[in-house]
């Protein structure tokens, strides 16, 4: 009589198929690839996860939840904007280039070009970088409501401008550039931020109003 299949840590398996997806994409990596990198039989996966697809959104949210989670955290947490933006970049500089796990962002890697019979997932990502997008700059407006940014300031092509940052951060960790180079970019960035602030002066000397009566 045959014994019982071995059962297997389903955590640990979804966190191995992540990392495939992270490293290859979602059309780089096959069932067999997923076979290998989790340690269960094809079926298994299947009687686990749902199908490639299903498997793939799950990883993804495990992704956003953890090591990919740190903007929302950083636009969450932080109490000005400005703190938010520069902790945002600095723990994508440091994230995407972390040693012992793939480079660059999941949900801008994974899927950039995909096959017709793959567009749903396509779609899928598109969705979630949006979102990205949109929760910067809602933090922005934000920050023009509570008068950190000046009235004028156009916050939604500020905050396009510190996607379009952090979406290439991810870009060139891809490419192998190195975390310093990458928070080499911060004091510019910063500095564009800064010339928005409400108490930026013609001369550009940043003011801040007295707390003495």
């Amino acid at each position: 009589m045959a014994g019982r299949p071995r059962e297997f840590d389903r955590d640990e398996a979804l966190l191995r198929a992540r990392d495939a997806f992270w490293a290859r994409g979602y059309e780089g990596t096959s069932m067999s690839d997923l076979v290998s990198e989790m340690g269960i039989a094809s079926a298994r996966i299947y009687a686990a996860f749902g199908s490639k697809e299903d498997l793939f959104r799950e990883a993804v949210h495990l992704y956003e939840a953890r090591e990919g989670g740190f903007a929302t955290r950083a636009l969450a947490e932080e109490p000005t904007a400005r703190g938010a933006l520069e902790r945002m970049l600095r723990e994508a500089a440091a994230t995407y280039t972390r040693p012992g796990k793939p480079h660059g962002c999941m949900v801008v890697t994974a899927a950039t070009n995909m096959a017709k019979d793959n567009a749903p997932i396509l779609d899928w990502l598109t969705e979630h970088r949006r979102a990205r997008t949109a929760s910067i700059v809602e933090r922005l407006e934000q920050a023009v409501g509570e008068g950190e940014l000046a009235p004028d300031t156009d916050a939604q092509a500020l905050g396009d401008l510190f996607a379009i940052l952090m979406h290439g951060i991810s870009v060139q960790a891809r490419d192998g550039v190195s975390k310093e180079r990458l928070l080499a970019v911060l004091p510019l960035a910063m500095d564009i931020f800064d010339r928005h602030a409400r108490f930026m002066c013609g001369c550009g000397v940043h003011h801040v109003e007295s707390s003495v009566t």
